[in-house]
């Protein structure tokens, strides 16, 4: 570990994790329509284009403020965005519960976007600025990992508490869940360790003001094959999985598949379980083999696009149980494998570029989810609900994210080797000079994850 690197600890494991259960609680309402989709139909009168206008507007909100958010974690630090975040998108799902309209509830799904975009940023700045940087894709993952909790409670708390009292106060009392997590928040969150605050808190003079700051960051980011690497590969890997828990997996295997809304819930129920298992597996392969990137990207896309092909050609109306567990299993990958995407933008910016580099890898997802949910729905719509036809969107964005990774991999990995950002070499000790007059900075502009 170098000198300039954050101390881990007890310390940093307990400030981590506050910022984690404030994502954990917007990861809930954010799935919580996933599981309320067909009820959500019945509520406001809609048809398949409407409802996925929902998903579709929240995850519009989501994406377009990545980058914003990002240039806001690099200069107001992580609490103060974390903070906002926690009140949007607690404010959204209370919100949502009372709208007594389309646009009402329209209107809540994308406030409580713009407060979800702001949480899991917030969070992989955490990480970067407590521990080591040798732990960056074993503490991304397991921060992908308890988002998926939060999808496990939407799926086996929500859902059946939404069908036991109704609509309001299920909604409602799940908005409680953000007052609970807005206190620790508060009151005990801190941005950095004592002695490594140089990143958080530069001058303005050093940072550049207004509008010539937030274009250089954006600039210097893109930049790098690095960040535009990590966007497509989060682009092509996460999208799948999120379409299918966001909205449309339930009316899936409902209404296409035959099952009942409990064996649909067990089945979405297997996709976050497969996610959880396998983050930690993709984390630690990572942590110790940064060569094995771009097979597991390249080789979960394979894996995803081979099954989902297969059930939309299976022979006869239905897939057997079979095969859609499998599927279901395969599509945990999905999670864990876009997580692979900052693992190439970490190493490619120095530290106060972290937040505006992960906010433009982030969109990548959400961009071709937002795609997606649209493209399903009016297909739906168009074809009298053939599931086969709106359901091969997937494979066109995934074979155009796999070209995009094919065509940047070459420039990124020899930048990240041989342009003095090589995830791996000798630690640099601070300058005596420099360290006498400033804190240490965590150098994650050096080398990145080992």
């Amino acid at each position: 570990m170098s000198a300039l690197d954050p101390p881990g600890g007890r310390k940093a494991v307990a400030v981590w994790s506050i910022g984690v259960a404030v994502y954990f609680v917007a990861v809930i309402f954010r799935t919580s329509l996933g599981v309320a989709g067909l009820d959500a139909a019945d509520r406001f009168h809609v048809n398949a284009s409407a409802l996925a206008t929902f998903s579709l507007l929240q995850l519009l909100v989501y994406a377009g403020m990545q980058i914003p958010v990002g240039l806001m974690v690099d200069r107001l630090g992580t609490k103060k965005v974390l903070t906002l975040g926690a009140v949007l998108f607690t404010t959204g799902q209370l919100a949502f519960a009372l709208s007594p309209s389309y646009e009402m509830a329209l209107a809540a799904r994308a406030l409580l976007g713009c407060g979800d975009a702001m949480t899991f940023i917030s969070v992989l700045r955490l990480g970067t600025r407590w521990f080591p940087s040798r732990r960056g894709p074993l503490m991304a993952q397991l921060a992908g990992l308890v988002g998926m909790a939060g999808n496990l409670v939407s799926t086996l708390v929500l859902a059946p508490v939404l069908h036991g009292v109704g609509w309001v106060p299920a909604f409602a009392g799940s908005a409680a869940a953000g007052l609970v997590v807005l206190v620790p928040l508060v009151l005990f969150l801190r941005d950095h360790p004592e002695g490594h605050a140089a990143g958080d808190a530069a001058p303005p003079v050093a940072r550049g003001a207004g509008g010539g700051f937030v274009r250089r960051q954006i600039r210097e980011s893109w930049s790098e094959p690095g960040t535009r690497l990590g966007l497509w590969v989060h682009f092509t890997t996460q999208f799948p999985a999120m379409v299918f828990l966001l909205l449309w997996g339930m009316p899936f295997l409902v209404e296409a598949q035959g099952l009942s809304r409990t064996t649909a819930g067990g089945l979405l129920t297997l996709v976050v379980a497969s996610n959880m298992t396998l983050g930690l597996v993709y984390g630690q392969i990572v942590g110790r083999r940064q060569s094995s990137r771009i097979p597991l990207a390249l080789g979960t896309v394979g894996l995803t696009a081979l099954l989902w092909a297969a059930v939309l050609v299976y022979p006869g109306d239905r897939a057997p149980m079979w095969l859609l567990i499998t599927l279901c299993l395969v599509l945990g990958s999905c999670g864990p494998a876009s997580m692979i995407g900052f693992d190439f933008a970490r190493p490619a910016n120095p530290a106060d570029r972290q937040g505006t580099a992960s906010g433009i890898t982030n969109m990548g997802g959400f961009i071709a989810s937002m795609t997606t949910l649209l493209a399903v729905g009016i297909l739906l719509d168009a074809t009298g609900d053939n599931y086969r036809i709106a359901f091969s969107t997937v494979l066109v964005l995934e074979a155009l994210g796999v070209t995009q990774i094919l065509r940047l991999r070459g420039r990124a990995l020899s930048r990240e080797a041989a342009g003095g950002r090589a995830v791996v070499p000798a630690p640099r000790a601070p300058q005596p000079e420099q360290a006498a007059r400033e804190c240490p900075l965590p150098e994650t502009s050096g080398r990145g994850p080992q």
